[in-house]
């Protein structure tokens, strides 16, 4: 069985056992994490503290942003840009592993508690009916402190979002 989880896209460039999950997995990712990407790619402010993770991380954004740009998946991206909340067909990273971005819009139903990137996250995670995979504990506590209908999971639980005994 498929599991599907909502991330954003830089996620699976900093944590690479995601990119080794022990079984399917689909990514439902918001279209502006994909954006995000660039300014990351930009930005002379590390993304992590070690030099050579740094550096690891960074090539990784680099495949992901000229992967996104091979021109059938700049194709499905531009497709899906025309309404809101379009998805794109699955997207294939290898065997295991697929992407399907969503042009995710904020409502600005939580208003300053989450900013908009966090807001599309869980706004995507209820559309989809499908938990959350991050790493922010503050997003996490936000989520449980508001009551929001949604399944969450740290990063560092991935392997036991994984099993076939969790439901989302």
């Amino acid at each position: 069985m498929t599991r599907r989880f909502v991330i954003e896209a830089v996620m699976v460039a900093i944590y690479g056992e995601l990119l080794a999950p022990s079984g399917p997995v689909e990514y439902i990712v918001p279209y502006n994490t994909i954006m995000e990407l660039y300014e990351f790619r930009d930005s002379t402010e590390p993304l992590m503290n070690d030099l050579e993770d740094d550096r690891y991380v960074k090539d990784k954004i680099n495949e992901l942003i000229a992967y996104m740009e091979e021109p059938l998946n700049r194709k499905r991206l531009e497709k899906i840009l025309v309404m809101p909340w379009g998805k794109t067909a699955s997207i294939l990273l290898d065997e295991h592993i697929t992407w399907t971005v969503v042009n995710a819009v904020d409502n600005e139903q939580y208003g300053e508690y989450l900013d908009p990137i966090e807001t599309e996250i869980i706004l995507t995670a209820q559309k989809e009916n499908a938990p959350i995979l991050t790493d922010q504990f503050e997003l996490i506590r936000r989520i449980i402190e508001a009551e929001v209908p949604v399944q969450v999971f740290d990063i560092q639980d991935f392997e036991f979002a994984m099993e076939d005994n969790v439901f989302s």
